[in-house]
């Protein structure tokens, strides 16, 4: 199913429900709430990750440049590093949307939690105008603004959005899958070197939820350190969890949700120095890749059929980057 318009205006209506395919079963939905990565006006300071040299880069509420109303704050202090940060500090509400539209003009439709913690949301788009919005639920799927506000962003570099965790591709130091990523790597590693043992170890450790993909709600996030003990998931799920382990790493990752064919997905891509921008592939041998989709690339690497459907890629529709 395709998402339907939103419309940004006073009184919005919204469609939350798409769908995602996955190794040939279809997960119902991909927006939702997460945990948050800080609450409230708590500052976390990049912390070395353990075994590695690479500092993670973790969002901060800085103060500095915020824009609120009685009901909303925006923190856009750090927007130069590819995020903002939005909490709402009104009267409880179950059902509240932040609509991000940027330079591209296409709109980014998030749910925002409603007990007054900081939550993460990419500026992916690039360098350009943003609208932000905040909305929350009256009747049905109809939604009134709370608050909006524009900002003008010039990113420090094109990769910074996607080196940071937010609401979907959430983590810190004590992350599960943080803390093996720092364990896999070796010494002397290049940049792709390093991709493959992780991407390498998600495929070979992780298996598709066919119950989690049939029962799934709308609303649905990865929680990474569940995923991690389950040794399970979605699309969602494998594409969250490889991009936290590539991002901890220092390495760009973007978490693409778009299409497979008419069905919606998730998957990664990925930018190393020697390659540039790897847009999707499925697997490493060492010599090549093939479609990064971590999804598919789990157990199905050796299956003709899946091969041929996914064929050099151009199946795979990129829609929103995150």
């Amino acid at each position: 199913m395709k998402p339907g318009k939103i419309l940004s205006v006073i009184l919005i209506t919204i469609l939350t429900s798409s769908t995602f395919l996955a190794g040939g079963i279809f997960d119902k939905s991909y927006a939702g709430t997460g945990k948050t990565v800080v609450g409230q006006t708590v500052v976390i300071e990049p912390q070395p990750v353990p075994m590695a040299n690479v500092p993670l880069l973790l969002p901060v509420a800085s103060g500095t440049d915020v824009r609120r109303n009685g009901q909303v704050e925006i923190d856009v202090s750090n927007m130069r590093d590819g995020y903002i940060m939005v909490r709402y500090t009104g009267r409880n509400n179950s059902n509240l949307r932040v609509l991000i539209t940027g330079p591209d003009r296409v709109q980014y439709n998030y749910r925002l939690r409603s007990d007054g913690t900081f939550e993460v949301f990419p500026l992916s788009v690039g360098n350009g105008r943003y609208t932000i919005g905040v909305f929350r639920n009256i009747s049905g799927n109809q939604f009134a603004s709370v608050f909006s506000t524009t900002i003008n962003v010039t990113l420090t570099d094109e990769f910074a959005p996607f080196l940071r965790p937010n609401q979907f591709v959430n983590f810190n130091a004590n992350t599960l899958a943080v803390r093996r990523a720092a364990e896999l790597v070796m010494p002397g590693d290049t940049t792709l070197q390093r991709v493959g043992r992780i991407y390498n170890y998600v495929i070979n450790n992780f298996s598709y939820d066919v119950q989690l993909a049939q029962t799934v709600q709308s609303g649905y996030v990865p929680d990474l350190d569940r995923v991690w003990r389950a040794g399970r998931g979605i699309c969602f799920d494998y594409a969250a969890l490889t991009a936290a382990m590539l991002r901890s790493q220092g390495i760009p990752t973007r978490l693409v949700i778009g299409y497979v064919g008419e069905l919606f997905h998730a998957w990664i891509s990925v930018w190393t120095v020697e390659s540039g921008w790897v847009e999707g592939v499925i697997f490493f041998d060492g010599n090549s890749w093939r479609l990064m989709d971590p999804t598919f690339a789990s157990g199905a690497n050796s299956s003709e059929s899946i091969m041929r459907f996914i064929g050099t890629g151009n199946n795979h529709s990129p829609r929103f980057l995150h």
